[in-house]
């Protein structure tokens, strides 16, 4: 049934990755390459079933399609998982073998980090693939992505607050963050510097700590989170969190965070819309990351990367006012202005193909 759900999903190419003798056992999904190599991060995680993973690395790789379009950048989408548990199964073998399933598409796909992936295992990548982004930054890359994916967002959450309040003022108003991870405390520390009331819940009860004691925010239960009464609910963990469960006791009139495909279903976005209730896209507010790292293609510069971060915020403005011209949830505007842009692209452009040649100006090799 593979190609008829990748037909479904409209993906060019899908890789699985087997070595024994390393345990890896990994699956590459390509989905679309007409603005550029396909760009996306690599998961770690310990799938339940074979599917489970598939079903992960084409839904994540399609997204990446969508949010690299939005985000200006000439590159398409995609995604890898490994099928293993990070906190016991990684090895050098395994993301060097993984580092070489990469490179042998020649520069077809690019990879990143994701959840369950650290900058020290991008390092195992590099040594066998020039196509990996997100090194550190004593060979030239950028290091860790979150500070630029939490500085997105709050570029994002800026522009959600002037469509719906008319201004930009975030220490204003107040947040239920779900997550304190990588990025989730990041985005914490911004607000705050704003002087921002701060409500944070996650599964990690030492990060929320850390969140009280270093930050001055106020822990909250995981279930009771959606109960808060803010004015802004910011998901920067888990995806699907806004479901039919929790639409009607999250009282945010914003919703805005870092969390990937934060919506259960397009359902969720319409009846959003309904209620008067902001939307700011998963994939256009979380951009920052990608953003960063895809500048270690042509030479990466932490300025270069700052600046463009706002566009971020400009990005989101399009979507709301599409949203509202058009009379659609925010949602579908986004997917409009992606897909309008691959179109668009799409008639003087075939799919990438591979160069055979690296492109990353700056990087330099070692131990």
């Amino acid at each position: 049934m593979i190609f008829e759900t990748i037909a479904k999903t409209g993906h060019e190419e899908v890789v699985f990755c087997h070595n024994k003798d390393a345990g890896l056992k990994a699956i590459i999904a390509i989905h679309n390459t007409v603005l550029g190599p396909a760009l996306g991060g690599l998961r770690m995680w310990p799938y339940k079933t074979e599917q489970d993973a598939v079903n992960d690395v084409l839904r994540l790789s399609r997204g990446m399609t969508y949010k690299n379009a939005v985000a200006g950048l000439n590159l398409g989408g995609g995604k890898a998982v490994i099928i293993g548990d990070p906190s016991k199964d990684k090895s050098e073998a395994l993301f060097r073998a993984f580092g070489r399933f990469v490179n042998s598409l020649n520069g077809r796909y690019i990879t990143a980090e994701d959840v369950g992936i650290d900058v020290n295992d991008m390092e195992y990548v590099f040594r066998e693939t020039e196509y990996v982004t997100g090194v550190h930054q004593v060979h030239g890359g950028s290091g860790d992505p979150s500070p630029f994916t939490a500085y997105g967002t709050l570029q994002g959450l800026m522009a959600a607050l002037h469509f719906k309040h008319g201004n930009e003022d975030v220490g204003k108003y107040s947040y239920a963050v779900q997550g304190a991870g990588h990025v989730g405390s990041e985005f914490i520390k911004l607000l705050r510097e704003q002087g921002a009331k701060v409500f944070v819940t996650d599964i990690n009860k030492d990060l929320v700590q850390r969140c009280v004691d270093e930050l001055g925010c106020e822990a909250v239960g995981l279930d009771e989170i959606y109960d808060v009464d803010a004015d802004v609910y910011s998901p920067c963990a888990l995806g699907g969190t806004v479901n039919e469960q929790t639409i009607d006791r999250i009282k945010a009139k914003i919703i805005c965070g870092a969390a990937n495909n934060q919506l259960a279903n397009d359902a969720i976005g319409d009846e959003l819309t309904r209620r008067g209730v902001l939307y700011a896209p998963d994939y256009a507010v979380n951009a920052g990351g990608v953003m960063n790292v895809s500048l270690e293609i042509d030479g990466y510069n932490r300025e270069r990367a700052m600046r463009m971060m706002r566009t971020i915020y400009y990005n989101l403005g399009r979507i709301f006012e599409i949203s509202k011209t058009q009379n659609v949830a925010t949602y579908k505007a986004a997917d409009r202005l992606a897909e309008e842009r691959i179109d668009a692209i799409g008639k003087i452009k075939l799919p990438h193909m591979g160069n055979g040649a690296p492109r990353f100006a700056g990087r330099m090799r070692g131990q």
